[in-house]
């Protein structure tokens, strides 16, 4: 299944990707922000590919017009996280590679999910978080509409998650 929307579109990863995934996940400025260290080789990006994004609720965020996997995209219960998440309650995480931070790419990838999300399944609410030293990421999902529940929590499962508290936000579905 593929999403489309203006300048991106979400589908699922392919081996093909591991060159592209290894270029943007090796900067040390980005896996840290959202929990995971940076990655170490193609060989790593290729063991990503095949093992933590082979499901059907994580996309590839693919930029249209140049059809480069620019970030990551998904949702389930595959996070082995501490939120507080309800029963049946999916966990959302995301990232854009660093040339495209605060170009909305991310809020727009997060955008065509949910709708997805709302259109086809039957969740009632999603919840995600992020470290309070990344704001960005928090604003991505306050322009979606998720709420902050006024929880934190820490994480020390998550790469330098140990001293990191985490804002807690949530999403309802109007059903």
């Amino acid at each position: 299944m593929t999403l489309i929307s203006d300048r991106i579109l979400l589908r699922l990863w392919t081996d093909s990707d591991a060159e592209a995934l290894f270029k943007y996940a090796s900067d040390p400025d980005v896996g840290p922000r959202g929990g995971w260290p940076p990655h170490k080789s193609v060989e790593e990006s290729l063991d990503i590919i095949r093992t933590v994004f082979h499901n059907d609720t994580t996309w590839a965020i693919v930029l249209r017009e140049t059809g480069e996997a620019i970030g990551a995209m998904g949702y389930g219960s595959s996070c082995d996280c501490n939120l507080p998440a309800l029963p049946n309650e999916p966990t959302v995480g995301y990232w854009v590679a660093k040339p495209f931070w605060n170009k909305g790419f991310c809020t727009e990838a997060l955008q065509l999910m949910l709708n997805h999300i709302q259109s086809t399944t039957g969740i009632c609410s999603i919840i995600s978080g992020h470290f309070t030293d990344n704001p960005a990421s928090g604003r991505v999902m306050e322009k979606c509409e998720f709420v902050a529940t006024g929880e934190e929590c820490f994480d020390e499962s998550l790469y330098t998650g140990a001293n990191r508290p985490i804002r807690v936000l949530r999403l309802n579905f109007q059903k």
